[in-house]
């Protein structure tokens, strides 16, 4: 059934009737609560309407509070549970991070939770490794042939640029070995893998590394996460990390570095430049024991150089991100503004998320550098007040976004 809501539009409340009249379709789906299994269930039915295999272009409805014949249950929706709801949208296990809005609505006096879900446009969509799909009113997991619909689907989709294919390249600019025992097992869960007759092309095409089986160019993400030398075809992916013996960019360099390489080799590297250079200073004056404190809390620094390499812009510029390291500061810069729903204006608001790559993030997440979207600079913020620093500062305009991590107080003795 079609009720003339398209991608923009919310139900009024004689749509919502409707919809919940006609029951559980390829489009609905009906729970009584988020308890016990429930969640999971909710999480399979977000996944299978973001694929959108039949190709409607239409929102999904998943209601919360309805029996399985659309009857109230009578069910309490609270703030607890608007929340839990809008956070399987950023809780990493749904990848890409699906588009979908939660709201309270009232259905014969009762209250409901209505979720709508929005197709992807970089399908397939997987939760914890499996492809979901609706067939007709029931869920189920993809077969392979679903699967090369939603590859097929996502080719003459409107593709994020992370998806675009880059036609000079070939299956020799991609680490096959890193992509088949590293990447693969951890993108897909263990019996899909058991149960999967896909040559390598197909796995490489199902999990966006190129652009389909018949046309194996890499895509921006494949070069990104798997590429050999990804700089050969994207120059501004790496990182510049200067050391600065002062506050000022013209004072003293202590140490340059080019960090290039694919995501992992990237991260992996960084990593490993901010160890070498966070100082420990040794206390032991205040205290008969010992005690040896951090310049810089290593977490904090991690969560902001992954959000800045994540949210870059990767089109239009040869920009790297950049790390400055200064006496008194660490300042990151990545290029490209706030993206989408994000603003100049509203740049650090709580809850507020858009992904300029959502494939890229996809990919950060599989690999564990990430556990869960949009919480990153969160768990920066906490990680540097523990540890006695200000909090991060921000200068965003519409071609950049540069955090600064002033370094800890001097504490009194």
């Amino acid at each position: 059934m079609h009720l003339g809501v398209d991608r923009q539009l919310s139900l009024s409340d004689q749509q919502l009737g409707e919809l919940i009249a006609h029951g559980e379709s390829a489009s609905v789906e009906f729970k009584e609560s988020l308890g016990g299994s429930a969640s999971e269930r909710i999480e399979e039915a977000v996944c299978a309407f973001a694929n959108d295999l039949p190709g409607t272009g239409r929102p999904g409805f998943v209601i919360v509070g309805l029996a399985d014949n659309g009857s109230p249950v009578g069910a309490r929706v609270t703030d607890r549970m608007l929340r839990d709801l809008t956070s399987m949208r950023t809780d990493g296990n749904i990848v890409p991070p699906p588009t979908l809005h939660v709201e309270k609505r009232s259905y014969r006096n009762s209250e409901i939770a209505l979720v709508t879900v929005q197709p992807s446009d970089s399908t397939p969509v997987r939760y914890k490794g499996v492809v979901h799909v609706r067939v007709g009113p029931r869920r189920d997991t993809a077969t392979a042939q679903d699967e090369r619909i939603l590859n097929e689907k996502r080719r003459h989709g409107n593709r994020p640029f992370d998806l675009q294919p880059i036609p000079s390249t070939t299956l020799s600019d991609l680490n096959l070995s890193q992509f088949e025992f590293d990447y693969l097992k951890k993108a897909v869960s263990p019996a899909v893998l058991e149960a999967n007759d896909r040559n390598l092309r197909q796995q490489l095409s199902a999990l966006k590394m190129i652009k389909s089986t018949d046309e194996p160019v890499s895509t921006v993400l494949g070069i990104l996460t798997i590429g050999n030398s990804p700089r050969d075809y994207l120059p501004g992916a790496y990182v510049q990390f200067l050391k600065i013996d002062g506050t000022d960019l013209a004072d003293k360099i202590l140490d340059s570095e080019e960090i290039d390489g694919n995501i992992v080799d990237i991260l992996r590297r960084i990593d490993e430049k901010f160890r070498a250079h966070i100082m420990t200073s040794v206390d032991i004056v205040s205290e008969d024991i010992e005690r040896r404190t951090a310049t810089y809390p290593l977490p904090a620094l991690q969560q902001i150089i992954r959000n800045a390499i994540m949210h870059r812009s990767y089109e239009g510029t040869n920009a790297p991100v950049r790390v400055y390291w200064y006496s008194d500061r660490i300042e990151m810069i990545s290029p490209g503004g706030p993206f989408g729903q994000v603003s100049v204006e509203n740049f650090g608001k709580r809850g507020l998320t858009d992904y300029r790559n959502p494939n890229l993030s996809e990919a950060m997440r599989v690999l564990g550098y990430i556990q869960r979207f949009g919480v990153g600079l969160g768990i920066a913020r906490r990680t540097l007040k523990e540890s006695g620093h200000p909090d991060l500062r921000f200068e965003v305009d519409t071609n950049h976004v540069m955090a600064s991590v002033p370094s800890a107080r001097r504490q009194s003795r």
